[in-house]
């Protein structure tokens, strides 16, 4: 009978070697003896729980073995590590130093050079993990000079440092710090800055995350232990074949046990084994649910891990499975409940070392991201309140951060969806022209509304009358790079002058307030502008209306007021674009690097490609149908109250709005015209240079001294002729009995075209004819170009029979 042998694999686990149970302890292990106290307790009566703690022990089996408990310590010691921190005085409402003291003595050290083999992160890394690490805390020796002040930070084993309890009821009556040769040291508590997450009932103990997540973390580490044990050593065949071997030799029962040989090589696959008479059985060894529970234990220690020190997986750089708000969300509720505290923690242990009650330190957490969270969702929020015509400009830029311009316009509350102006002053009211200075659709009391239909003056000498002052600002801020604001703050000066008759060298001052305001922001301009123009708010009678100088400017002021951001991001994208290795890659402006770089070529640029011009068309379309629509509406309303109208007639809808796309494609081509002439000066360049610099420096010039000049044409023109449009269609709406009257600004920038029909009164319907062409109102844009464009023509409007 052949005997009965078991194969290799399986002996180890019959004959295994017995282990020792291991037997854990939670009560106290005994209490500290010093040379000047004696006892177990110190005088608060607590046991000395941080005695028993062995950091080495933690750091080997804990932070050196276990993934989790590194990566949530070096986490959390990063941050401490890369942000400076900063000593300063008083706080503002945003929670900055109102004074920041850069060069205090502890910031040297901290900041700087801890010590002479550590810098300043590298000491507070170590500080950071060692509060996290250690039972009993971290422990900072601080040394200074002569004169008190510190020079140098060292962090002190916390194992070989021992508090010492005063026994006549002081905190603390010393430090023993054992040295790597046994030679104890007593260290003042004054040199000592002891830094630990205080214990709820020990002062005299911390406490650590890995006290919570012990169990967890020698769960995880025996969980990948038992894992890797299965591999290498195959701790058991996939299943046991037991034959009878009362048949087989000695030779034949080798030959088998050699084709199921053991092994981790040979991990899963079937092993026989002899067995008695009887045939054949077989006995499945596969892992069992309950004996595969490692991968659940190790993902349950991995969370209960994290979770002890507060720290997020997606914060580790594991952010799978998380959508990008909750990875944000995460990563805030770990600076704010997590890191904030810890970085408070480190900080306030110095804060003893700076030298006055007055005095604070921090970390600077001004360049986290992360904590922008809440700040970005309040700018959100103001924005939305904005829109929605609740709070004003002004408001809106407090609470981002940003400095209030404080200007009747950004006073005002703008109601949507009309952006209806809602003053927040009563002086406020005549700046954007909805009233006097008497409130909000008020006059002042005492004060009977004005005729703004009587006569205009005649006009006199131009030496000193304010038609000749404007005209000749309007020409000398054409050649300055002011842009429309300088010319709008010159006509309002001008206006001003005129104020007082026969006052000589209103045009001299006029021109010379255009040249001042240069520099001038349009949105200070256009206030300016609007505050001058106020005096000449009119009342509207019941039986007659005239389109105002006033009108005019308002409407200007608002196109070019939309228009500016406009010209200046459309700069900012040409310029972007010609500096873009997209567009220079296969050109003569490429600049390669090294003689290996291919991408260069002889070509020269897609100057079209680069202006865009189709998309800003677009801009411009869209941007200026919006202005324009809003001063239209504005227009036919007056006009339709001036005759006893509660509203413009509904038939009037269709020609107001066929005169806005007129208008709007009217700047569309001016736009375009301008492109087209940057486009040529851009070919033409090229032609000549291999930088792109110096296209860059073409492109800086065309948008300073050409794009104001387009801006302010594109405004006046769009502004004349929609106003004059929307009340010639408006009153031409009301009835056949009303007549108007073509006014102009009689002054020399008049066209003699313009001056030949001054005076000039037709029904509504009938077109005026100009120089030969049928024009329906001054700045008609289906008249010739020459006969419209920056034309300030008004008309006058009153029922047929009626007193001009």
């Amino acid at each position: 009978m052949a005997r009965r042998r078991w194969l290799p694999a399986l002996r180890s686990l019959v004959t295994s070697t017995r282990q020792d149970t291991e037997a854990k302890q939670i009560t106290w292990t005994g209490g500290y003896t010093s040379t000047s106290y004696a006892g177990t307790s110190n005088i608060w009566s607590t046991e000395g729980r941080a005695d028993g703690w062995d950091v080495g022990r933690v750091v080997t089996e804990g932070y050196e073995r276990v993934v989790w408990v590194y990566k949530a310590i070096d986490t959390m010691g990063k941050h401490a590590s890369r942000l400076p921190l900063e000593v300063g005085v008083g706080l503002t409402e945003d929670g900055e130093f109102e004074q920041v003291i850069e060069d205090h003595p502890l910031l040297r050290v901290l900041n700087g050079r801890a010590n002479p083999v550590e810098t300043g992160a590298q000491f507070r890394k170590r500080l950071s993990a060692q509060i996290l690490l250690s039972k009993r805390g971290a422990f900072v020796e601080v040394t200074r000079s002569n004169r008190g002040t510190i020079t140098r930070l060292d962090l002190l084993p916390p194992d070989r440092v021992m508090p010492v309890p005063d026994p006549r009821g002081e905190y603390i009556a010393h430090y023993e710090f054992t040295t790597l040769h046994g030679e104890v040291r007593e260290l003042d508590p004054e040199r000592v800055r002891w830094i630990r997450d205080p214990h709820p009932t020990d002062p005299f103990s911390g406490v650590t995350p890995l006290e919570a997540a012990g169990i967890s973390v020698e769960l995880d580490h025996l969980s990948r232990l038992y894992n890797v044990a299965f591999i290498k050593n195959d701790a058991r065949p996939g299943g046991i074949v037991a034959v009878d071997t009362s048949s087989l030799s000695d030779k034949e029962m080798d030959r088998l046990e050699a084709r199921f040989l053991p092994g981790s090589e040979f991990a899963g696959h079937v092993s026989v084994v002899g067995s008695g008479p009887g045939g054949m059985n077989y006995v499945d060894l596969a892992a069992r649910p309950r004996e595969m529970a490692y991968e659940a234990a190790a993902q349950n220690a991995k969370i209960e891990i994290l979770g002890a020190f507060g720290v997020p997986e997606s914060v580790t750089g594991n952010a799978a499975g998380r959508t990008f708000d909750n990875a944000e969300q995460e990563e805030y509720g770990f600076w704010v409940h997590t890191e904030l505290p810890h970085l408070e923690l480190i900080s306030n242990a110095f804060a003893s070392d700076l030298g006055g009650l007055d005095r604070a330190i921090r970390f600077d957490t001004s360049t986290v991201e992360a904590l922008e969270l809440p700040r970005r969702k309040r700018r959100a929020e103001a924005r939305e309140e904005w829109n929605a015509g609740l709070i004003s400009a002004d408001e809106y830029r407090r609470r981002a951060g940003l400095p209030a311009f404080d200007n009747a316009h950004t006073r005002a509350l703008w109601i949507s969806p009309q952006k209806a102006p809602v003053p927040a002053r009563p002086e406020d009211a005549a700046a954007l022209g909805i009233a006097g200075a008497g409130g909000p659709g008020q006059l002042p009391p005492g004060q009977a509304p004005a005729d703004p239909n009587a006569p205009l003056p005649p006009a006199t000498d131009a030496s000193g009358d304010a038609a000749a002052a404007v005209a000749q600002a309007r020409a000398e801020s054409g050649q300055a790079a002011g842009g429309p604001g300088a010319a709008a703050a010159a006509v309002g000066a001008a206006r001003s002058g005129a104020s007082a008759e026969g006052q000589a060298g209103a045009a001299t001052a006029a021109v010379q307030a255009a040249r001042e305001t240069e520099d001038q922001v349009p949105g200070d301009a256009a206030a300016a502008v609007a505050q001058a123009l106020g005096v000449e708010v009119k009342a509207l009678p019941g039986t007659s209306f005239e389109v105002t100088e006033q009108d005019f400017d308002r409407g200007q002021e608002a196109v070019a007021a939309a228009l500016a951001p406009l010209f200046d991001r459309q700069e900012g994208v040409i310029l972007a674009r010609l500096r873009s290795p997209k567009s220079r890659k296969g050109t003569k402006f490429w600049k390669a690097d090294g003689a290996s770089d291919t991408r260069g070529g002889a070509g020269p640029l897609d100057i079209a490609r680069v202006i865009g011009t189709d998309r800003w068309l677009e801009e411009i379309d869209s941007t200026v149908a919006r202005v324009l629509a809003g001063v239209a509406r504005t227009t036919a309303e007056r006009t339709a109250a001036a005759f006893g109208a509660p509203e413009p007639p509904l038939q009037a809808s269709g020609p107001i709005v066929a005169l806005v796309l007129d208008a709007v494609a009217a700047a569309e081509q001016t736009a375009h015209a301008f492109l087209d002439t940057l486009a040529t000066l851009l070919n033409q360049a090229q032609e000549s240079t291999d930088d792109v610099e110096d296209l860059v420096a073409l492109v800086r010039t065309a948008f300073t001294d050409m794009a104001p000049r387009t801006a302010a044409s594109i405004a006046e023109s769009a502004a004349v002729a929609t106003v004059n449009g929307a009340a010639d269609a408006t009153a031409t709406s009301l009835g056949p009995a009303i007549v108007r009257t073509w006014v102009t600004r009689r002054d020399d920038r008049v066209r003699a075209a313009h001056s030949a029909v001054d005076g000039t009164t037709l029904p509504v319907g009938d077109p005026f004819t100009v120089d030969g062409y049928a024009m329906r109102w001054p700045g008609d844009q289906l008249a010739p170009l020459h006969l419209t464009i920056n034309c300030r023509c008004r008309l006058r409007y009153r029922p047929d029979g009626g007193e001009l």
